[in-house]
């Protein structure tokens, strides 16, 4: 089976770890009879650096045209002066929303004989496996209105939390069935 992807190096430690990641493929897809058909697009601080855009045209159309995107991570401080809509996030954000990834799971177990490496008491992370599921399409990161009103000393900061039913519906049905045992829960 042909397996197309997009990986998406963006900035700082994500190309290093992006190519890690595709060498894990690679060798994986070898395994299985696959073979990887790879493009590499610019997204970030990379992609601003290059063409003035956190998510250019053709990243986006490379991404909705393969199977799947592999992301590094995206953004650093010399991006932190720059206007909202040209940071690196703002590309992400982007990404997210035009393709519909909208739960970002998130496990956190603690191994047997790392309970000390917790600030939490060892008996209570003791042989936890839980798993944090975190909306990313609805709230905070798209809500409106957002932004400052007013001056020093009266600026007010608005930021809206919204939420449609549907967003709240979907993230608290996510199958999960990949989770051991391998029901659906």
């Amino acid at each position: 089976m042909l397996l197309k992807i997009t990986a998406l190096p963006g900035d700082g430690i994500g190309p290093e770890v992006t190519g890690e990641g595709l060498r894990i493929l690679k060798s994986v897809a070898e395994v299985f009879g696959h073979e990887l058909s790879v493009s590499t697009m610019p997204i970030g601080g990379a992609a601003l650096r290059a063409s003035n855009d956190p998510l250019p045209e053709a990243t986006l159309k490379e991404c909705l045209s393969s199977g799947a995107a592999l992301l590094g991570a995206v953004g650093g401080p010399s991006f932190d002066g720059f206007p909202r809509h040209l940071r690196p996030e703002s590309g992400l954000l982007r990404l997210r929303r035009e393709l519909g990834v909208f739960a970002n799971l998130r496990p956190a177990v603690c191994f047997e004989g790392m309970e000390d490496a917790s600030p939490l008491r060892a008996e209570i992370v003791r042989g936890m496996d839980m798993l944090v599921v975190r909306e990313l399409l609805g709230g905070i990161y798209f809500g409106e209105p957002r932004g400052t009103q007013g001056s020093v000393p009266h600026r007010v900061a608005v930021d809206t939390m919204r939420y449609e039913e549907s967003e709240i519906e979907r993230i608290a049905h996510m199958p999960l069935g990949w989770r051991k045992g391998g029901a659906e829960e």
